[in-house]
């Protein structure tokens, strides 16, 4: 069994308060590769990192004083131009980078082949990627290096090198 995963392609990481010129050249192949894994009849599933109002007191906030993903605002919604894609997929709502109840899903229902795309590389992508390796060790996890952005050039291409050597293959 085949899952697509779509990482944080929200507002706030795209064209909001944390979005890049970076993330925004990323949403066409996004949207094709959404759009080829649903008529493939593949499991697509969104993250949404997901904020409340005490964000500013939470570990991540002092690190990252910049409310962003809070529930409910515009800038937590997904993208426009996938809105309408996600609208027969599973949503996964996480309060972290990493996603537990996203490798719960795909442990307990064995998928085989596992691609990660979205943003950042080099924070929520790589997080859940070695969340799912380590969920399923026997399972391919790749990344679709064309299909992510990092908070920096740098950072994409250092994530994207920390993902290969842990066995996860990175399709460019």
């Amino acid at each position: 069994m085949r899952m697509l995963v779509v990482v944080d392609m929200q507002n706030d990481f795209v064209t909001g308060v944390l979005g890049s010129e970076a993330a925004q050249a990323i949403v066409p192949h996004v949207v094709r590769r959404v759009e080829e894994a649903v008529r493939a009849g593949d499991t697509v599933v969104f993250t949404q990192d997901t904020h409340g109002a005490d964000y500013l007191d939470t570990q991540e906030g002092k690190k990252l004083p910049v409310p962003h993903c809070l529930k409910g605002s515009r800038g937590w919604e997904i993208i426009p131009q996938l809105q309408g894609l996600a609208k027969g997929c599973k949503l996964v709502e996480k309060p972290a980078f990493g996603s537990q109840a996203l490798a719960h899903l795909a442990a307990s229902e064995c998928y085989n082949q596992i691609e990660l795309i979205g943003v950042c590389t080099d924070i929520c992508v790589i997080s859940n990627a070695m969340l799912l390796k380590a969920a399923l060790p026997e399972a391919e996890i790749s990344v679709d290096a064309a299909g992510c952005a990092g908070v920096s050039q740098q950072a994409h291409e250092n994530a994207l090198a920390a993902m290969q050597a842990c066995q996860i293959c990175v399709r460019h």
